[in-house]
Order: C-alpha cells, then sequence, then structure tokens
C-alpha cells in the first residue's frame, strides 16, 4: 500500500474536504428537520369534512386534524359525501362487484309451514287388556301361547280348575228344581259372586250338570305381550294371567326440534312414510305432545296415532312424518341475507347512490332458504343477500348504528299489524374482532399488545394498548406471552372482551 506523505499542502486539502462534508451533513439534517411531521393527514380539496377521527377508534370525533391521542398516527377526515347522517356507507363500486354482492327485495309471498321429523312406530298404550284369575284354582291345560303372538279375540289361554265352584253348582242345580223363583234367582246371584262367567252360569242351566273347570280367553284381539300362566301352577283370585296389545291402531313418537314446538297442534294432520312401504304414505292425527324435553338433543315427543290396517306397522319401525300446516303470508327475505350476532339480527339495507346500512330486524320461521321478517322491514326495501359481511366491517369502522326494529317505514296495513304485534326492539350491540399478538405490558386497566392483522377491521400488524373490561381477564398473563383475544371498540377506544393464551379458544 502507498503511503502518501504528510505535507502541509496535504493537511490543508484534507482539513478542506472535511468542511465540506461537515457542511453538506448539517444541511441535510436541516432539511429533514424543516420537513412537516405526518400528524395530519390533508383533506382533499373540494370535499366537506364534517369531522376528524382515529380509524382504531372510530366512535372519537375531533373538529380540526392533527395527531390522534390514541395512537401515535394522523387523524383521518370523515367527509359529507361519505358520513352516515341516515344515509348509510358508501362503499367502492369494484369491490362489491369482487366480492359478488347481490341484492334483492323483501317480497311478500307464501312460507311453507311444514315441519318433517323422524319417529318410531310404538304401541299404542291405550289399547291394552289385562286378563286376571277371578277365582282361585289349578291350571289343568294350557294352549301353547307365548310372548309376542298374535292371538284373535276370544282365544283361549288356559283351562282353570276351581273345586269350590262344585259345590255352589250342585246347590244351584237342587234350588232350580224346586221352581221356587226367588230361590232359583239367590242362588244364581251366588255364582255370579264367586266369579263364573255369565257363559258358564247359562250352560250349566242348559246342560244341567255342574261344571269345575273354566277356561281363561282373551277379551280382544292383538300381540301378547306377558304371559303368567303355566300348566300345574296353582293362582290366587286377581292374579295377571296375560296382558294383551291390540294391533289395531299404533302409535309414531315422532322427535321435533324444541324450536319447533310452537308450529304443532294437538288433533292436527300428520302423514307418515315408512322405507317397508316405498310410495305408501298413512295417514293420522297428532293426540298429544309430551310435556318432557330430551335433555341431550333438544327435542320434544310429537305422539301420532295411525291405523294398522292388516298389522303391518310393526313398533319398533322407523318412519319419517310430516307435521305440517300449510303455508302463511309473511314479509320474506332469503335466509343467507340475515346475520345473527348473538344478541340481536341484522340485515343490510341497500340504499340509493351505492349507500348500505345495518337495520336490525326481528326474524319468525325459516323453510326452504327463505326467512320471515316480523319486524323491522319493510316490503320493497333492499338487503344485500351476499357480500354483506364485507359492508358490516365498513359500518363497524365508521362506528355507525344500526336502524332499530321500529323505525323501519310501514308499507300498508299488514306491516303496521307487524308493528303493533312486535313493539320495541333489542340494545345495540357491538361487533367482537379477534386476532392473536404478544404481550408487551399489563396495568390494572390496560394492557399492550404487539398484535397480528385484523382482518375484520382492514388493521395492519401494529403494537397499541386496550382497555380491559375486567382486569381479571389477564390474570395469570404477563409480558412476552403470546394470546389471542377479541375486543370491541366502544366510545371509550378499543376494550378487550376475551383473552386467553395462545392455543385455546377465549
Amino acid at each position: 500500500m502507498t503511503r502518501i506523505p504528510l505535507t502541509p499542502r496535504t493537511l490543508s486539502v484534507a482539513a478542506a474536504a472535511l468542511v465540506l462534508a461537515s457542511g453538506g451533513l448539517g444541511y441535510g439534517l436541516a432539511r429533514l428537520q424543516d420537513r412537516p411531521s405526518p400528524t395530519a393527514e390533508t383533506p382533499a380539496a373540494g370535499r366537506e369534512v364534517l369531522y376528524w377521527y382515529d380509524p382504531m377508534v372510530p366512535g372519537q370525533r375531533f373538529d380540526k386534524p392533527g395527531k390522534s391521542p390514541y395512537m401515535d398516527m394522523p387523524l383521518v377526515p370523515k367527509y359529507a359525501d361519505e358520513a352516515d347522517a341516515g344515509g348509510g356507507v358508501r362503499i367502492d363500486p369494484a369491490r362489491t362487484q369482487n366480492v359478488g354482492m347481490r341484492v334483492v327485495e323483501a317480497r311478500r309471498g307464501l312460507l311453507s309451514n311444514e315441519l318433517q321429523a323422524t319417529g318410531v312406530i310404538d304401541f299404542n298404550q291405550r289399547d291394552v287388556a289385562i286378563v286376571q284369575a277371578k277365582t282361585g284354582g289349578i291350571v289343568q291345560r294350557v294352549y301353547g301361547r307365548a310372548p309376542g303372538d298374535v292371538v284373535a279375540a276370544g282365544a283361549p289361554l288356559a283351562d282353570l280348575l276351581v273345586p269350590e265352584w262344585g259345590g255352589a253348582q250342585a246347590e244351584f242345580l237342587a234350588v232350580r228344581r224346586t221352581g221356587d223363583a226367588a230361590l232359583v234367582q239367590a242362588a244364581r246371584q251366588r255364582l255370579h259372586l264367586l266369579g263364573m262367567p255369565p257363559s258358564l252360569i247359562a250352560e250349566i242351566e242348559r246342560s244341567g250338570r255342574p261344571r269345575t273347570v273354566v277356561t281363561v280367553s282373551t277379551p280382544t284381539g292383538g300381540t301378547i305381550k306377558d304371559l303368567g300362566v303355566r300348566a300345574g301352577m296353582t293362582v290366587p283370585a286377581g292374579q295377571t294371567l296375560a296382558e294383551i296389545n291390540g294391533l289395531s291402531t299404533v302409535w309414531l313418537d315422532a322427535a321435533v326440534p324444541e324450536a319447533m314446538a310452537g308450529r304443532i297442534r294437538v288433533g292436527g294432520p300428520a302423514q307418515a312414510t315408512l322405507a317397508a312401504y316405498p310410495g305408501e304414505t298413512f295417514t293420522g292425527r297428532v293426540t298429544q305432545i309430551l310435556p318432557q324435553v330430551a335433555g341431550e338433543s333438544r327435542t320434544l315427543t310429537a305422539r301420532v296415532e295411525l291405523p294398522n290396517r292388516g298389522g303391518r306397522l310393526r313398533p319398533g319401525m322407523f318412519a319419517t312424518v310430516d307435521l305440517g300446516g300449510g303455508a302463511k303470508t309473511a314479509l320474506l327475505v332469503p335466509s343467507e341475507a340475515v346475520i345473527r350476532t348473538g344478541r340481536r339480527v341484522l340485515v343490510m339495507l341497500a340504499l340509493e347512490g351505492g349507500r348500505y346500512k345495518p337495520a336490525e330486524v326481528r326474524i319468525g320461521d325459516s323453510t326452504n332458504g327463505q326467512t320471515e321478517i316480523l319486524a323491522g322491514l319493510s316490503e320493497g326495501e333492499k338487503v344485500v343477500a351476499s357480500g354483506q359481511f364485507l359492508i358490516d366491517s365498513e359500518a363497524s369502522l365508521a362506528g355507525m348504528e344500526a336502524r332499530p326494529v321500529d323505525a323501519a317505514p310501514a308499507s300498508g296495513p299488514s306491516r303496521a299489524s307487524d308493528a303493533a304485534n312486535h313493539s320495541g326492539h333489542a340494545a345495540p350491540a357491538s361487533a367482537l374482532h379477534e386476532t392473536v399478538g404478544r404481550i408487551e405490558q399489563v396495568t390494572s386497566k390496560s394492557v399492550t399488545l404487539s398484535h397480528e392483522a385484523v382482518p375484520t377491521l382492514g388493521w395492519p400488524a401494529m403494537t397499541m394498548s386496550f382497555r380491559l373490561e375486567d382486569p381479571a381477564l389477564v390474570r395469570g398473563l404477563k409480558p412476552g406471552d403470546r394470546v389471542r383475544f377479541a375486543f370491541d371498540q366502544p366510545a371509550a377506544g378499543p376494550t378487550v372482551r376475551r383473552i386467553s393464551p395462545l392455543g385455546a379458544r377465549p
């Protein structure tokens, strides 16, 4: 490397170069200090500014530009042609086209009131006959019956030997030969009290011989559900020998969702179809709505009684039953246009000039993709049927309040009737926005988070402070923890409503 000798001239040149470099650096710094700090956004020429606001805290308004007291960013102007003022929020047409937004009108039409449920065929427990021994005796003979057998009315079950009947019957025949009508009647009454059936007494009178063996038969046709008689056993008076369940009608116990309970009425028609008999419909009626709801499935039981001609409907079969009651006229919108936030239900109104505004509604039944509007919307008003979540995000960012239920314009007598029957509306609710982040600082009233982007608000990743709804939310959390949290934006500023360590849902 060549060494440059230090002479008085080289020292003078070096000193001059240092002076020039220092001057240039000082001039550059001075120019940078003279540039205005980004504490205010310059409003567009020719547009009226209503107020200034922080996009992170849209509920707070300021009357002049400047730096946000909440974030290290300038305030943003709100122009008159973008303000709500009852006219909604404006969305760029290109954005609505990109998301495939579709707008429809609220129209009156027929809403099908059909309700289908599944159920199981069961015995008609009102058609049960109990066969008992009217007097004590010994079983001499059984007729080969077994539980599950289907028998006709009058089918024999067993022969009972009743020894104590022998003396009473002989006495009755002796009295009868005397010809004293009063004594004969008294003796006949005694036979009745001993439990003899009228048919047996008539046979004794006709034959003139005692009969101590009686045949126990079924009083009605059906299936034997229980049989308690065997050959050789001794039975006391009143013992149950058999239980017969009729099959002329059966029950269909249908499981109906709890939310549909109000649409079922006792006595209403019902039509059942079974896989065993394709193309065939069995018609019955609703006889009972059981009072208890199943805890696991949140369903109640609607009991339908069906005729069972030929005994083809067998207990245990699965069936589909239609419990519908026809159709009703209602104000309808597509079900996809309805936004359920948990505490209220919204639709997005499509206004003139490309503006949109949320409106709170009260809904009724939903069938075949159509939802009934009970209050909050008028016939002919246009609502967004798809892409409405883009508008919901814009409206939340602008701090726009939804139109209350009772503020909808009337549209004729039917609309006025709806308003009279469904007055009042739920309290407005702020939308919750969810993301993940890292805790930077925790106090008793706030938490500072370095969070990722918030898609529902269009926020980029940043570090900011949030108010705490409850100090207990951050109990056990410390700086450096990764968390998932949800917040809303009241007038006081972004407020954390839920927070939990990453890996668990808040």
